[in-house]
């Protein structure tokens, strides 16, 4: 056996170290020295290069040299012994050798001398390790010495320590001597060796030795030592422990040194600086706690990622020892003391610690339990603080000169500073309180630590309190960049220097951004703006400078720009909110200077007026950009976007003071002449952009008007209704935002517009509806071509395909209304050309009306890429429109569509040539058998069967009988039981025989009222018939002879039949009359003879209703030729008095002047000269802009899901309820309900119209739900019937809404009319 040679010892030495630099990150991240062992014995299976390196290369060759020679000597015994090594027994042979050569003498004198060689190795590595730790410790101590002038921060990072040193594995029983060592009785030598040595120490060892109670104790003890060496070595082990221990053991440190630190504070007073003198960081104690503060602070904002993990008790004294630590405050007589707080405010100003503690539930519970319980003195002093610098706001700004100057002269840049005076931590501990309260009251268990006792206060301060305390404060201390004044010069003083040596942006350290921050977060959050901000001394806090601005004085504000915009900002965020808006707009609990009680609207509007007339004289002589009129503008545009909002703000004409304003920024930005070179420029580049900045928000809040009905009325008597919409347009194609407190886009905006004639026709001037038939073409026709190889285009399951489905919607809410179709297809005949570019797009309503829904020749078929998919998405647009009967009159006058649809089924044969054979089921021959019977059939949800679009499974998947000819098959008719034409015998009836006498008697209309609604709601089927004939006539029979009870001016109408009958009926109303007739038929109500009398009847309402229209000049087709569309209430009439004509047309006549004519007959009123001048010409009838109107508000308050599903869907309520009381409910309800509705208006009034809407949603929630979740709200609530309603089943429903409803609704009907006409 050879020796080591003091050669071999050294390469030996050289290989090991190169060995274990190679498996460092391996054994460096064990937990302990037994894992770290357990890497080093697995090394082999664990590492690819394990016999790569030249460690084990040297070791292998030493063992070769030293047992070659005995392992060939086994070998050769054991193969003489058995005689052969064979196959099986290979396995022996190798375990027989290995077992004898490890038995053998040689092997363990090997071993003997590898262990002896290998210990004196590991030794000298040891040492030389050990040495080479001493110099670099040396050489950091006198750098450390050299930069003495360095900022505290730089020494307590825990990024400069040992985490990038090697570690040297450390005994038990050594940690035990080294706990014995840091004794504090021990000499100050013996406790530095014994803090070096445990630097070297891993954190695992030290952790876990059975002296770590006691090592910990001491390692506390040193903290406090008056040497500053010994207690940054401390504060060096414990930040490594902190970043590479568990929880258990890091919440043992850190409740170690919070308990120091409060220790320390209890028992050594410091002083607060006072007057000219401060607080130098430098100074050795002042250094060594905040460092200590700094340490834990770090811990405190890193600690919340991970003690989820572990259990709720470690958390728990984590966050009490902090909340000691910091609630201490100490009362010196006179004398204030620097606190734990004033330190950890310096450290982390915006108490970020505390934010990231109150984010998670898990956490929050119990910091807000344990602050209620035991340390509600924290919060008591933050709000003290608060306190304490409102208070002291003037004296801060009428402070000495001199301190201004020194605070203004202090070097700020990128030095960091180390002298604070006491402004400047009186001003970081109200920042950091700030934002402690802030968060705090965002929490419902934090909101109840309040109202809390203060010093100096009478009454506890209680959530009102505060936020009055924080407006207050914005208003003493303005962003600076909102307006420079010089008595701002310390605040912005103490915020760059604040800024300076913190490194916080310094508008983030301004008192105005910090209160609004919080105060936009409690307006955020619903719970919180109830409990603070919805108040009514807030809302007086926030209105004060305006009411004194109003009174024609200067209230004061350091920066009265900044102040109203901010004041501006909360009212706007006050009004998104359905409580905030209501406080706003109805409670009158504000004092005016005369003494009236008003509400915060009529302040805000009438401020808003002054704003925009420049008629406030005070500020004459300040320069108060358009900005602040603006934000006012925005606060009262959160209002007149909701229908109640409007409601209250309708009376102040705001919408004309926004045009005005509009008008005259217009008209100077249009002035600015062509620039000529050499001139001097009449605005600068900079005023022109304001100008037309301002022109486009003017416009912009002009736009939110036509958010309700009503609103789009107001807008436009404007005038600037296509400026609007244009303006509208441009922000739809940059898919902007409608404002920063709206959720959804401008689809309900543009679903309002559109419902209107003016309102379409400003949209397709604006370009929107081009842009909306160019998108769907593209998603039809042009597809992907360009990568449709690479990546194929699916084929379409559904009808419609998704990527098609918003253009299908966004249609279908353009063309909902009748009006709207009417402006874009009235009087335009097809083209039908002979061929059609395939590169042809469609770009217009009416280019879809030729190229996919009215395909009447093979070019148009051959011009389609898609025909089956185009032409079907092209049918079902066509079936939701000729839901409208209206539409659907003009659609088959201009258009011939039965004929077309009939001829293209009979076409659809397996035999087209004979027109024989079995029909062939596809999708276009389905959708059309629908559409055939949808418009064929007439009546409600139990008074026809429409086939279904889905076929079946099964061997006849489509068993409904296809339509191929006029009349339908029987199987979609239902047969209806004919109508008794006796009178039966009811209450009804009763009561109307035995009140003959006294008819003319004031009271009977109320006795009719109670008789007709007990009626409804024990036996509604007797109200049928005749009965119902004879109660309507008597009701407006008895009205109409009432001088109180009649609306309209009497008019003169002689019936003279034979000047009547030269008139003609336009071919709508030609196949209107027809509908009616086979909707009377069906029902068993007329003779055969019935269609001269309907005819007569119409001409007869249209001379009556001629003699009262005023003469419109406008191209509108809305106002050419007489009311657009059928008159379906005269229809229903005519079907109700049974054909009647004479009956029908003397109760129409007297109907006339009531004021449910006014909104039950839609052509009583269009263009008529009863209405001001100004809506007759606007070509908006009042059913929209009035009973609409109030659906939607009704519906908000009523029935909150329907309207927000209503929201989301970008659908609107109004839309839908056009067309269903246009067309009197044909089609939606079943007959005896369509008169129940006519007789419950008529009888109980006007207002019951509303009501009845009302009623149909509520009864369709769950559906409308439903349907909103599969984005096809429009298209089931236009095409499905009103399933099992019944209007008796609602009447107490309904009765309720008059109750609550019935002041306001129907004083704004009676208001449609002119005053000089009442």
């Amino acid at each position: 056996m050879s020796q080591f040679s003091a050669e071999d010892e050294a390469e030996l030495q050289c290989l090991l170290r190169e060995l274990l630099k190679s498996v460092k990150d391996k054994i460096s991240g064990a937990p302990s020295v037994e894992c770290a062992e357990e890497i080093l014995l697995h090394l082999e299976e664990t590492d690819k290069n394990f016999h790569n390196y030249e460690f084990v290369k040297y070791l292998r060759e030493y063992v070769e040299s030293s047992l070659g020679a005995v392992i060939e000597e086994e070998t050769e015994n054991f193969t003489k012994g058995e005689g052969h090594a064979i196959g099986s027994g290979q396995d022996t042979l190798v375990h027989a050798v290995t077992k004898k050569t490890r038995e053998s003498t040689q092997c363990k004198q090997m071993m003997q001398m590898l262990k002896q060689t290998m210990m004196v190795v590991v030794e000298s590595l040891i040492n030389k390790f050990e040495e080479d730790q001493l110099k670099k410790e040396e050489m950091h101590r006198k750098s450390q010495h050299e930069q003495s002038s360095s900022h505290y921060t730089d020494n307590c990072s825990d990024s400069d320590s040992s985490f990038n040193q090697s570690y040297a594995f450390i005994k038990h029983e050594q940690l035990q001597v080294i706990a014995e060592k840091l004794d504090p009785s021990r000499p100050r030598e013996v406790r530095w060796e014994a803090l070096q040595s445990l630097c070297y120490a891993p954190p695992s060892d030290v952790l876990s030795c059975e002296s770590w109670t006691g090592l910990r104790r001491n390692l506390t003890a040193a903290l406090t030592d008056p040497d500053p060496e010994l207690s940054d070595k401390v504060l060096r082990i414990f930040a490594k422990t902190f970043s590479s221990s568990p929880l258990n053991v890091t919440k043992d440190i850190y409740t170690s040194i919070a308990k120091s630190l409060e220790a320390h504070f209890l028992y050594h007073k410091l002083n607060f600086p006072s007057g000219s003198t401060g607080i130098d960081a430098n100074r050795p104690d002042l250094a060594r706690l905040l460092k200590q503060m700094r340490l834990i602070n770090d811990f405190q904002k890193e600690v919340t990622t991970f003690w989820i993990r572990h259990p709720e008790k470690y958390m728990e004294e984590i966050i009490e020892s902090t909340l000691s630590l910091l609630a201490l405050h100490s009362e010196h007589g006179t004398e204030k003391s620097l606190e734990p707080i004033h330190l950890i405010s310096l450290l982390d100003i915006k108490a970020t610690w505390f934010k990231k503690w109150m984010h998670g539930y898990y956490s929050r519970t119990v910091v807000l339990r344990l602050l209620e319980r035991k340390y509600k003195s924290l919060i008591v002093n933050a709000l003290q603080q608060c306190i304490y610098y409102f208070d002291s706001c003037d004296s801060i700004r009428e402070g000495p000169l001199e301190i201004i100057h020194s605070l203004a002269h202090q070097q700020i840049g990128p030095v960091q500073r180390t002298l604070y005076s006491s402004e400047e931590l009186e001003f970081v501990y109200f920042v950091h309180s700030l934002c402690v309260l802030g968060r705090l009251v965002m929490y419902t268990n934090g909101r109840k630590l309040f109202p809390i006792k203060v010093k100096k206060r009478r009454d506890p301060v209680t959530l009102t309190d505060l936020v009055v305390i924080l407006i207050s404060i914005m208003y003493q201390h303005p962003k600076p960049s909102c307006g420079e004044t010089t008595h701002t010069d310390v605040s912005k003083t103490l915020i760059r220097v604040c800024q300076a040596c913190l490194l916080i942006d310094k508008d983030s350290l301004s008192p105005t951004n910090l209160v609004m921050e919080v105060l936009r977060t409690l307006c955020d959050r619903t719970e919180c703006a109830v409990e603070c901000l919805y108040q009514i001394p807030v809302i007086e806090t926030l209105l004060a400078p305006i009411i004194t601005l109003l009174k024609g004085k200067l209230p004061k504000l350091n920066s009265l720009e900044c102040a109203l915009t901010h004041i501006a900002d909360i009212l706007a965020r006050i009004a998104t909110s359905e409580r905030g808006l209501s406080l706003l707009l109805y409670d009158r609990n504000l004092v005016w200077a005369e003494g009236e009680s008003i509400s915060a609207t009529h302040v805000i509007v009438q401020f808003t007026q002054r704003l925009l007339a420049k008629e406030l004289h005070v500020f004459s002589e300040l320069e108060i950009s358009s900005a602040v009129s603006g934000a006012f503008i925005f606060v009262c545009r959160q209002m007149y976007n909701t229908c109640e909002g409007l409601q209250v703000l309708w009376p102040y004409s705001l919408h004309e003071c926004i045009a005005k304003a509009w008008r005259k920024t217009s008209s100077l930005s249009e002035r600015v002449p062509t620039p000529v070179p050499g001139a001097l420029p009449v605005l600068s580049s900079q005023e022109l952009q304001n100008a037309v900045a301002w022109e486009e928000m003017l416009l912009d809040n002009l736009l939110n008007f036509a958010a309700t009905p009503k609103g789009l009325l107001l807008l436009q008597q404007t005038g600037a209704i296509n400026e609007c919409v244009t303006y509208m347009f441009s922000r739809f194609t940059k898919k902007l935002q409608v404002s920063r407190c709206e959720k959804f886009g401008y689809g309900v905006m543009v679903t309002q517009v559109a419902a209107t004639a003016p309102g379409i026709v400003a949209l397709q001037n604006s370009g929107f509806v081009q842009t909306i038939v160019v998108e769907l073409w593209s998603a039809l026709e042009c597809g992907r071509e360009d990568v449709r190889v690479v990546h194929p285009k699916s084929t379409p399951m559904d009808p419609i395909d998704r990527s098609c489905l918003k253009s299908f919607l966004s249609l279908v809410n353009l063309l909902s209304s009748p009006h709207a179709v009417w402006e874009l297809l009235a009087h335009q005949a097809l083209p039908n050309k002979t061929e059609y570019n395939l590169r042809e797009m469609a770009t217009s309503v009416f280019d879809l009306m030729d190229r996919l829904i009215i395909i009447n020749s093979d070019a148009k078929i051959h011009s389609l890429f898609n025909y089956e998919q185009s032409h079907t998405f092209g049918l079902r647009l066509l079936s939701v429109l000729c839901c409208n009967l209206d539409t659907y009159l003009l659609l088959e006058s201009q258009y011939n569509l039965c004929e077309l649809l009939l001829q293209c089924q009979r076409d659809n044969v397996t035999e087209p040539s004979t027109g024989e054979g079995e029909f062939i089921i596809d999708g276009l021959s389905v959708e059309r058998n629908h559409i055939l019977v949808r418009i064929g059939a007439v009546g409600g949800p139990s008074e026809r069967r429409l086939p279904p679009r889905a076929l079946q499974k099964g061997n006849d998947p489509y068993p409904w009988p296809m339509v191929s000819t006029y009349p339908l098959p029987k199987y979609y008719i239902i047969d209806m039981p004919k109508t008794l034409c006796t009178k039966q015998e009811s209450e009804i009836c009763a009561f109307l025989a035995s009140s003959k006498e006294t008819e003319r008697d004031a009271s009977w209309m109320d006795d009719c009222r109670r008789q007709f609604c007990k009626t409804m709601t024990t036996k509604s089927n007797t109200l049928n018939g005749y009965v119902l004939a004879d109660l309507l006539e008597r009701v407006v029979l008895h009205l109409s002879s009432s001088p109180n009870d009649c609306f309209f001016p009497p008019a003169e109408y002689k019936v003279v039949d034979h000047s009547v009958k030269t008139r003609s009926l336009t071919s709508v109303e030609q196949l209107g009359v027809g509908i009616s007739l086979r909707y009377g038929n069906f029902l068993k109500l007329l003779r055969d003879d019935s269609e001269q009398d309907l005819c007569l009847l119409l001409k007869h309402c249209h001379e009556f209703l001629s003699q009262q229209r005023v003469n419109v000049n406008s191209e509108l087709s809305y106002f050419q030729s007489g009311y657009p569309g059928q008159d379906w209430f005269a229809s229903t009439v005519f079907l109700l008095m049974h054909g009647d004509l004479g009956r029908s047309l003397s109760l129409l006549l007297r109907f006339s002047r009531l004021l449910p004519s006014a909104f039950l007959w839609p052509p009583r009123l269009h263009s008529s000269v009863h209405l001001p001048i100004e809506i007759a010409k606007s070509g908006i009838h009042p059913v929209y802009s009035c009973t609409a109107h109030y659906v939607e508000m009704l519906l908000k308050a009523e029935v909150p899901l329907v309207f927000s599903a209503f929201r989301m869907s970008g659908f609107t309520p109004s839309q839908i309820c056009i067309q269903w009381l246009g067309q009197c409910f044909w089609n939606y309800l079943d007959w005896p309900e369509i008169c129940h509705y006519v007789a419950t208006c008529v009888i109980m009034g006007p207002d019951y119209q509303v009501y009845m809407c009302i009623a149909a949603l509520r009864h369709l929630q769950q559906d409308i739900l439903q349907h909103t979740q599969t984005q096809d709200l429009q298209v089931f609530l236009k095409e499905e019937p009103i399933h099992g309603f019944r209007v008796s089943n609602y009447l107490e429903y309904m009765e309720g809404l008059e109750h609550n409803y019935r002041s306001m609704v129907l004083s704004d009907m009676r208001s449609i009319l002119p005053r000089s006409s009442l």
